[in-house]
Parts: C-alpha cells; sequence; structure tokens
C-alpha cells in the first residue's frame, strides 16, 4: 500500500516536473540532474562568493590559476610563465586553442580586462590589487603583471577567493562596471549556459562545450584536466527537501547538492544511493554582523551577543545528530593547522546577564535590528530562529525577514540603513578550505575601506598584524602573529562562530568520480 506521504510526494515530484516540461536533451545524451543548494540570484563571479554563484563559475568559466587538492596553485588557461629576478615581473603566455563560449578567441586583452576588474572587486585580491603597478597585453596570446615589491602569493590569488572566483570573460563583459553584475553568462570553461533553456525559479542548463580543451594532468581540485564526461548538467530548483529526497530515490535526479540532514535516514540504506563527502575540510557556520550600522557598530553589541550564543543550541537544531557537528572556536577552522581557539574562554558558556549589561554598556536604543535569512536552506532558516529568540532573550528588538537564500546572498551587499533595505544580522556557512588561512579567509579581512565581506568590519590594528603575518617567512614568528590575530578577532568579532560539521551529499550509485573541491564542479563526473 502506498502511504499517504509517499502519496504526497509523489504527486509534488510530478507537479515539479510538469511545470519543467518535456526534457529537451537529444536521445542518447548522458544528463546528470542537480537539485543544487539554491537557485543562483547573481551569475557573475566576481560579485558574490555565494555557493550558487560559484558553482555555476566553474561550471562555465575558467582561470589562470586554479588550486589542486592541496590548496597549491597550479596553471590553468597559462601554457608557461616566467618571473624576473626581483621577483616583481611576471611574464605569462596562455595555452593555444581557447576559445569563449561564443567560438571568439582567448586573448591576452580579454585576460588583462578581467583582471583590472577582479582586482577591483574580490575582496581577497586587495593584496595582490595594492601591490600591482601594471597589467598589460604583449600580443594576442601572453601578458606582462608588474609588481611593486616582491609578493609570495601571486599565482595564489591569482585563482581568486574561493578558486573559481577568478573567472577569465570576454573584454567587453569585464569593461563593466566592477560593481555592476555582467549581463552575459559566456566564459571558456568546460559548459555553456544555454540561455533559451532557462527558466528562472525551476531550471537551469548547461551543455558540453565541444571546443574546450582539458588540460593533460589529470583532476585535482579545481586543476588539471576539466574532462566533461556528460553531455548536459540540469539544475533543477526544488525548494522542498522532501521532494527532493523523494526524487533522488526514484532516479528522477542524480544528485543533491548539500541537502538538510533531516531526511537522510531515509536513503541510509538504499543501495542506489551514496551518501559521500565533497569539500574536503569541515563546514562552519557564522552569525555575521553588519559593523556600518548601530547597534552592531558598537563592539560591546557585538560581545553582547556573542555571550549569550550556544554553539550546541545552534548545531543541534541546524545539523541534528552530533555525528556530523562538534563545537569550534577557531575562527581559520578546527582541525586545519591554523585551528587555534586562543582567546574564545570567555565565550565558551553561554552568560545571558553579561550579555544585558553588555548590551546597556553599549547604548542600544531599542531599535529593531533587520534578521535576515534564507528560508529555502533550512539550517539557516532554524539559525534564523534561533537567533531571533536569543535576541529578545537580551533585550533587542527584532524585524526577522526571511526570503529565498539567493535574495539574501544579493541584499547582504548592500549598505543602505536597516531601515531602507539594508540588514544587521545574517546566518551563513562556507566550506572550511578556503577559510582556514588569514591569507584565503575572506570572513577575517578587516580592512577599513568597505571593499571587504558583506558586514564591513574596521580593525585596522588586525588588519596590519595579517599583512605582517602574509609577508613573515619565520615560521615561529609567523604562529605567534596568528595566535595574536586570533585573541584580537574574538575582542573585535567581525562574526561569530556557531559550530563545525561535515556536509553530507547524496547522489544516485551510476555517478562516479565526484571530485573534492572547496565548491561542487561537475567536470569528471561520469554516469553510467
Amino acid at each position: 500500500m502506498i502511504g499517504r506521504r509517499s502519496f504526497g510526494l509523489g504527486a509534488a515530484a510530478l507537479a515539479y516536473a510538469g511545470r519543467l516540461g518535456a526534457p529537451r536533451a537529444d536521445a542518447g545524451q548522458k544528463v546528470l540532474r542537480v537539485v543544487p543548494q539554491a537557485e543562483p540570484q547573481v551569475f557573475d563571479p566576481h560579485q558574490s562568493g555565494v555557493n550558487a554563484t560559484q558553482e555555476n563559475a566553474a561550471l562555465i568559466y575558467d582561470t589562470l590559476f586554479s588550486w589542486d587538492a592541496e590548496m597549491a596553485p597550479r596553471p590553468q588557461m597559462v601554457d608557461s610563465w616566467q618571473k624576473s629576478g626581483d621577483g616583481r615581473q611576471y611574464d605569462f603566455t596562455l595555452r593555444p586553442g581557447l576559445k569563449f563560449h561564443d567560438l571568439s578567441p582567448v586573448t591576452a586583452r580579454d585576460i588583462v580586462a578581467t583582471l583590472r576588474r577582479l582586482l577591483v572587486r574580490d575582496s581577497q585580491n586587495q593584496i595582490l590589487a595594492g601591490l600591482v603597478s601594471d597589467i598589460a597585453a604583449k600580443d594576442e596570446s601572453s601578458f606582462t603583471l608588474r609588481l611593486k615589491e616582491p609578493f609570495a602569493y601571486t599565482e595564489f590569488l591569482l585563482c581568486g577567493s574561493n578558486g573559481v572566483m577568478g573567472g577569465i570573460m570576454r573584454e567587453r563583459d569585464a569593461l563593466t562596471d566592477p560593481f555592476k553584475p555582467i549581463s552575459s553568462r559566456i566564459g571558456s570553461g568546460p559548459f555553456r549556459f544555454v540561455e533559451e533553456e532557462y527558466q528562472p525559479g525551476a531550471k537551469l542548463v548547461y551543455e558540453k562545450f565541444a571546443e574546450y580543451i582539458p588540460r593533460a594532468e589529470p583532476a585535482s581540485g579545481f586543476a588539471g584536466g576539466k574532462r566533461a564526461l556528460v553531455d548536459r548538467v540540469e539544475w533543477l530548483i526544488m525548494p522542498d527537501a522532501a521532494v527532493a529526497y523523494a526524487a533522488l530515490r526514484r532516479g528522477e535526479v542524480d544528485f543533491l547538492d548539500a541537502p538538510p540532514l533531516d531526511l537522510l535516514p531515509t536513503v541510509a540504506k538504499d543501495p542506489n544511493i551514496v551518501i559521500g563527502e565533497v569539500w574536503p575540510i569541515e563546514t562552519y557556520a557564522v552569525l555575521r554582523f553588519n559593523s556600518l550600522w548601530p547597534p552592531f557598530d558598537n563592539v560591546k553589541a557585538r560581545q553582547a551577543v556573542a555571550h549569550a550564543v550556544s554553539q550546541q543550541d545552534y548545531m543541534s537544531a541546524a545539523y541534528g545528530d552530533p555525528k556530523y557537528w562538534r563545537e569550534c572556536y577557531a575562527f581559520w577552522v578546527c582541525g586545519s593547522r591554523n585551528g587555534t581557539e586562543a582567546g574564545s574562554e570567555p565565550y565558551r558558556k553561554p552568560d545571558l546577564e553579561k550579555a544585558r549589561a553588555l548590551l546597556k554598556e553599549s547604548g542600544y536604543d531599542g531599535r529593531p535590528v533587520v534578521l535576515i535569512g534564507g528560508s529555502d536552506v533550512l539550517p539557516y532558516q532554524r539559525m534564523s530562529l534561533i537567533t531571533a529568540d536569543l535576541l529578545q532573550r537580551i533585550g533587542i528588538k527584532v524585524d526577522m525577514q526571511l526570503t529565498d537564500w539567493g535574495s539574501v546572498a544579493a541584499r547582504r551587499a548592500k549598505k543602505d540603513p536597516p531601515a531602507q533595505g539594508g540588514w544587521n544580522l545574517f546566518h551563513t556557512s562556507a566550506n572550511g578550505a578556503q577559510l582556514a588561512s588569514p591569507l584565503t579567509s575572506p570572513s577575517t579581512i578587516t580592512t577599513c575601506d568597505g571593499k571587504n565581506f558583506p558586514g564591513w568590519p574596521c580593525d585596522q590594528v588586525e588588519e596590519d598584524m595579517r599583512m605582517q603575518y602574509i609577508r613573515e617567512t619565520d615560521p615561529t614568528k609567523q604562529a605567534a602573529l596568528l595566535e595574536a590575530m586570533h585573541r584580537r578577532l574574538w575582542e573585535s568579532l567581525p562574526y561569530v562562530p556557531l559550530g563545525q560539521f561535515r556536509q553530507p551529499f547524496l547522489w544516485r550509485s551510476n555517478v562516479k568520480d565526484v571530485v573534492k573541491a572547496n565548491t561542487v564542479v561537475y567536470w569528471n563526473i561520469a554516469k553510467t
């Protein structure tokens, strides 16, 4: 007998199928059908670091260099390069045969325009941006990068934040105002975006780009040979997790990207489904403050919230089974070589009375704080509910505004006053590989120029220590700087760490060779 719940899920899945219309893939084509964590609202890889934007970037764009599985930069679009004896000039030559999806050749002019835009927009790359004295094309396939002083991480940062943000664009697209998203979705990567099949809110389609020439090396992280082993990748938007799980069980979809954990027991014993991991390091969840506007422009208000937090409450609500999560008070990820928790000791146990006292000292005037959150990403929704309750318990009025995560990701970039479309707080999570170092983590950049990650914390003392850490070559001195920076972060609190978790991914057993990387990539995945 078919249970009521199963029948309901089946009906819902059929409704989605009807909404998407008949598949347009040719007979015999291999199609990988994916339910993404969220639908991208921004497609410009230089504008947003959210997973959906970066997964789209990994499909359609290529980069000059890419991070391998060990986070080392490897050449990608670059064929060869030389560095001058004084370390101030780099001469790069592109791989032959590179083409954009409109079949125009990739030239050094495209590279130069893209890098100029990237160095304005990518918060992590402001270190390199400040050192660049000139970028110029030498001919159609080679270009020069000149620095004011030697810098050890040049190739690393040419990958862009998260390893894929450095996607190379056509010159005409890269000349778009860096603070406005580009309108096209044309790159030179292993898949092309199929505009005519794009159904916002329902379906995104990527086709194998026949003119793409993979590198010869084996795939490793974002680096190596990006081989499209399926003809199409289709993203099917299913906000209801139960519907997505049901579609996976029936073979209507092949892959669930970072699914909620509640329903894992329903597929745990299914021989046709693999419960696997993609992100190479544990992920952590955070509560991010907007440091531009009251009350969280005052450090005591931020400290008040931190003293009220119970990581166990957040992790239990958002991720359930303790086997998937742990408490962690490291800004650069527990378990990494930078995973110190120094300075966090006063915040290990909730202290509501201390929180209320600090809030009073901050001068909080009773105005509602705007808490934005993703209603379609269940962990974010649950953490938002906990935060709303916690804030009210220490005396803060809350205006909680839950929408789809794509809209939250776009809104969090706005610096408008909270009452005029801005925000005060939001929840997010990020895979730990990118966040495991003061060099790579955009979350702990505290420049006072407003170009850092949304929330825009300003702490020049911390930033000066970070720059000193990056330039330090003595491991002992670097370790001491790391601990001092970490203690300072627990004083200034650009955000509150909420714990660390392992995110399972789900795919059908006929899906093979899923690549481990900071962002889900769909090259080298085979479907039998």
